[in-house]
């Protein structure tokens, strides 16, 4: 047992069999990286984004999401850059402890843990209701399919790290085709002028529909184009989650960097693509997506009608079904990290025997993510939830995200500034400049979130979190802590890069 009395952390030794009991598999290569990037985020195109047209009208919700993209940019180069550099499953809360000490490393770990707990149950309220859209469900049985799916795919993600990569990158190359389809079936159906500039301002102040369109790009100004920030970020949320994988990517110093700058780059054509062409389509419009679940469905409904209802809604769910996916993958390596190291309960860090994969932390970490949206349900009611359940959770997502963001750009700068030495296979092109524009960026959106009433909410439940989580580590965690990779790394100063047990 040694103490590091400056850091107020003690760590235990362990014995050998302890990172017996949490080993991982290398298989992941580029390809593999891309899909997981790409498949976490793809979802955003397929439902959520599209509030923000009520905020920003269709040319605050464009530059909105050009701001975020530069956002995402220089997150995404400068974790390319420390991924390479501290190849650990640990990733933002890896990156911020040796930057920051273990109360940093723990604390950006934490609010990454709000973001990969909290997002797959977004996800999941989406798929609901395209499936209540499709099939006619009555959205009272919504907890049910939430059950099902959480069952399913947590299944998956546990019977071995191959078939969790093939399935991902199946449902992202089908999700990606599907958007590409449906692109091409719009571009003959669009009238730009009439319905995607069909937003004006009403006496009070909110969206009104403009029955010939033509109206203005920027109905509410560049304060609308700041509003409609936190929605923008759902084209490009949990890119970030890719260096999660750094144990189990085959060479994640050439790789990794890659995957990400591919992902990207997939991303930000997809994110033009469905802005440009969704409201467009004759018969959809701005306002009507503003307020829709289902956005994608109603651009395939109205270039196809509703003959082929069923079978067009089972197509737009692939989407949503891949970010679900990939996101429970990124939650179970994340709380896997943090429970090694000793952050969190050690339990929650042994790898299932036969197949490798950090079970324990994916089926604890979803449900608690369900066990969030099932209070949430019972407490407001069905009628109340069902309206306002995604947009609180949405809130709770994101949030923990722009937190993360900050620490993550906070920590690249720190490195490069106090730790010169550690060995950089790949570096950030846009540098310290990039990480500060992260800085800025997340900061504005956060400031833009506080306006939304359901943001209030959100951050609620977020506090509670950070105050049941901040207890146990004070109390508990911060006395157990393990000499994990990402330990031995920031404990050596970059000396160790990367050591098996």
């Amino acid at each position: 047992m040694a103490q590091d009395g400056k850091r107020g952390v003690t760590y235990q030794t362990v014995d050998a069999g302890y990172f017996e009991k949490r080993g991982l598999t290398r298989y992941a290569g580029v390809a593999s990286l891309w899909a997981l990037g790409v498949g976490a985020v793809i979802s955003g195109h397929f439902s959520g984004w599209n509030f923000g047209f009520s905020t920003g009208g269709w040319g605050g919700m464009l530059v909105a999401g050009m701001i975020i993209a530069v956002m995402y940019l220089g997150l995404t180069f400068s974790i390319a850059e420390m991924s390479a550099a501290l190849p650990h499953t640990g990733a933002a809360y890896s990156f911020a402890r040796t930057a920051m000490g273990p109360w940093g490393g723990f604390f950006t770990g934490l609010c990454e843990n709000v973001e990969y707990v909290i997002t797959p149950a977004v996800v999941v309220t989406f798929i609901t209701a395209y499936i209540n859209s499709i099939f006619g469900f009555d959205p009272a049985y919504s907890p049910l399919v939430w059950i099902v799916f959480f069952a399913i795919f947590v299944g998956l993600n546990v019977f071995g790290l191959e078939l969790s990569f093939k399935v991902t990158m199946v449902v992202t190359l089908i999700s990606l085709a599907v958007l590409i389809f449906f692109w091409v079936s719009a571009i003959p159906h669009m009238d730009f002028n009439r319905w995607a500039l069909n937003i004006g301002v009403g006496p009070d102040g909110a969206a009104v529909e403009l029955p010939e369109g033509g109206g203005s790009w920027f109905p509410f100004g560049f304060s609308g184009v700041l509003a409609t920030l936190p929605f923008a970020v759902w084209l490009f949320l949990a890119i970030e989650q890719l260096p999660l994988a750094a144990e189990e990517s085959v060479d994640p110093a050439r790789d990794m960097p890659k995957g990400i700058i591919l992902g990207m780059i997939t991303l930000m054509v997809s994110a033009f693509m469905i802005v440009l062409l969704n409201p467009s389509v004759v018969g959809v419009g701005s306002f009507k997506l503003s307020s829709s679940l289902e956005p994608l469905l109603d651009g395939l409904k109205a270039v196809y009608g509703d003959t082929g209802v069923v079978l067009l809604g089972c197509v737009a769910l692939t989407g949503l079904i891949a970010s679900f996916h990939t996101i429970l993958y990124a939650q179970g390596r994340q709380i896997y990290s943090l429970s090694r190291a000793g952050y969190f309960p050690r339990g929650l860090s042994i790898t299932h025997p036969t197949f490798r994969t950090p079970y324990v932390a994916m089926i604890v970490g979803s449900i608690v993510g369900l066990g969030v949206m099932l209070i949430i349900w019972f407490a407001l009611g069905a009628e109340e939830a069902g309206a306002s359940i995604g947009s609180v959770l949405l809130n709770m997502a994101v949030s923990g995200a722009m937190f993360s963001y900050i620490a993550q750009a906070a920590s690249f700068i720190l490195l490069r500034r106090n730790a010169p030495h550690i060995k950089r296979p790949y570096r950030s092109p846009f540098g310290v400049v990039g990480a500060a524009l992260t800085i800025v960026i997340a900061i504005v959106t956060l400031g833009y979130q506080v306006q939304d009433p359901n943001f209030t909410k959100g951050v609620l439940w977020v506090l509670v979190w950070f105050a049941i989580a901040t207890v146990y580590f004070a109390l508990v965690g911060r006395h157990k802590l393990v000499l994990s990779p990402e330990e031995e790394f920031a404990q050596s100063k970059g000396e160790v890069v990367y050591r098996t047990h």
